[in-house]
Order: C-alpha cells, then sequence, then structure tokens
C-alpha cells in the first residue's frame, strides 16, 4: 500500500489556507461571496444551511457535508430534518438520471432533432414505466414521499429540489421544480436564493478538492 494511500483526511482542509496565499484575491473575493450567500434573507440561516447540505450530497465534498452538518446542527437544525434533507437530494439526483432516460429513449429510437433538450421530451418519461413498470413505480414513490411535507414544508423542500437541480444540471428537473416552487408560493426572490446558495456550494466543492491538488503537487 502506498505511504500516501489515504485521498481525504479531515486535517487535510487546514491546507486550505494555502490557497489563501497562492490565489489571494481571488480567494477572498470567494470567502466574501460563500459569507453573503448563506447569509439571512428572503431564506433563513436554517433553510439555507438545509439547502447547503442538499447540494453538497450531490457535489460529493466531503468537506461541505461536514462543515455545513455542523452550521445546520449549531442552527437547531434536528438529525430527523437533516435526514429528510438528504432524502430530497437523493431523489433529485436519482431524478435527473431519470429524466435524461427520455434523451435516452431519443437515441436509441434514432430521433433526428438538432435540438437537445425540449419540454415535451419530458412526456416519453410514461414509456419508463411501461419498459420496466415495477422499479420505475417503485422509483416514483420514493421521489413523491421524498418530497412531500414534513419536517419541511413542501415549498422549502422544492426550495432545495431547484439548488440541487441546479448542480446535477438537469433542465427538465430546474423546469418542474421552478414551476413547483411557484405553485407553493415561493417568490422569485427566494427562489434566486436558493439558487446562490447551489452557487457557492459547486464553487465550494471546487476549492475544497483544492486540498487534493495541493496534496498531489507536493507528492
Amino acid at each position: 500500500m502506498l505511504q500516501n494511500d489515504s485521498l481525504y483526511k479531515k486535517s487535510d482542509f487546514r491546507r486550505l489556507a494555502e490557497m489563501s496565499k497562492l490565489s489571494s484575491e481571488s480567494y477572498r473575493k470567494f470567502t466574501e461571496f460563500d459569507k453573503q450567500a448563506l447569509s439571512e434573507g428572503e431564506l433563513s440561516e436554517k433553510l439555507k444551511e438545509a439547502i447547503a447540505v442538499a447540494v453538497a450530497h450531490t457535489t460529493g465534498c466531503p468537506h461541505c457535508i461536514d462543515n455545513h452538518v455542523k452550521a445546520f446542527k449549531k442552527l437547531g437544525g434536528a438529525k430527523e430534518e437533516m435526514a429528510e434533507v438528504i432524502m430530497v437530494a437523493t431523489a433529485l439526483k436519482a431524478g435527473s438520471a431519470m429524466a435524461h432516460s427520455v434523451n435516452a429513449l431519443n437515441a436509441y429510437d434514432e430521433i433526428e432533432d438538432d435540438e437537445l433538450y425540449r419540454a415535451s421530451y419530458f412526456n416519453r418519461l410514461k414509456e419508463m414505466g411501461q419498459l420496466d413498470g415495477e422499479r420505475f413505480k417503485a422509483f416514483a414513490q420514493f421521489d413523491q414521499q421524498a418530497m412531500k411535507a414534513g419536517l419541511f414544508t413542501a415549498k422549502e423542500k422544492e426550495l432545495m429540489a431547484i439548488a440541487v437541480a441546479h448542480t446535477t444540471g438537469c433542465p427538465y428537473c430546474i423546469d418542474i421544480h421552478t414551476k413547483a416552487a411557484k405553485k407553493a408560493q415561493a417568490t422569485k426572490e427566494e427562489v434566486a436564493e436558493a439558487i446562490i446558495v447551489a452557487t457557492a456550494l459547486k464553487a465550494g466543492s471546487a476549492l475544497s478538492h483544492s486540498v487534493n491538488a495541493l496534496n498531489a503537487y507536493d507528492h
């Protein structure tokens, strides 16, 4: 086994300070943006941290999960609430894969269309239910359960879903969950704040992984 076989240690996060010296001005601007993105606005700090936890699970950043779960807990977030957040993230990550099945159906059927994303393509999703009915039904039931109001309201869950959809890059999911959030009385300003949290977390994930780059560079 290699002497330095570990690619992720919590203690490695201390190396982030080196990035603040190697690229000082850009690092400073990021930290200012990150702080602003997570501060209270139209959405509470607690809800923003909940969104951050969801997004961190879709970017796969262990440092982000560690930091934002602790921040969420500090703001009064319960473990059961955290679990609901993670289930929303799981449903959206799975939902993105399922949504793209309509593109797979188009490709398989050799449909000649230069446009790769059309809202109307989503109508083909019912074909997945016909092709693999039992498993499609199980997914649909899980997705509905994950998005059902519980410790968080339907509106709050839809805002989480919008944020996650911006990290999975699924245009179908963005379209569906933005409309659902609006139907649940979310304002355009609240939607924008959720997207900004997702943006900060996606950027933060990239920056967090810089400690791996520093370790690789030095070894």
